[in-house]
């Protein structure tokens, strides 16, 4: 959304505008009783996507970094004030690669503890059925509603 469209959404919404979700009326809601479900093969799925995304990037970002970085010495050793910016630019991209780099993997990791502490939970809710006498049908149902 470019400067002048969000400047005229604000203008219509007025000082009630949120961005953070959609409108009721929308089919939006605010803490609705619907539950959110998440499957385990998604949650693996997305975090090799992760994953896959970090280990792209990481490469493809580091692709031209050694020769832009000596362009940049090169420039300044020339006396051109280029070289300067070039370091600059070459320092800020750096930075802000890294931190994409975090996130994703930072991602990937969340996801995979998730799937690993819903297992673990999953088998501490079933035997401690199995040990309070709950019989075999009700973990069953409860194994086949999470999986």
């Amino acid at each position: 959304m470019a400067w002048d469209e969000w400047e005229q959404a604000r203008a219509q919404q007025g000082t009630a505008m949120q961005l953070n979700e959609v409108a009721p009326e929308r089919g939006g809601g605010g803490g609705g009783g619907g539950g959110m479900v998440v499957h385990d093969n998604v949650l693996g799925a997305l975090g090799n996507a992760a994953h896959s995304l970090r280990q792209h990037f990481s490469t493809a970002s580091d692709h031209a970094r050694q020769h832009t970085f000596d362009a940049s010495i090169q420039l300044l050793n020339d006396g051109l004030d280029m070289g300067s910016a070039l370091t600059e630019l070459h320092d800020a991209w750096n930075t802000k690669a890294g931190t994409l780099k975090e996130a994703c993997a930072h991602i990937s990791n969340h996801l995979d503890y998730s799937r690993a502490q819903h297992a673990k939970d999953a088998v501490k809710i079933a035997t401690d059925m199995r040990t309070a006498g709950g019989d075999e049908l009700s973990v069953s149902r409860i194994h086949d509603y999470y999986k």
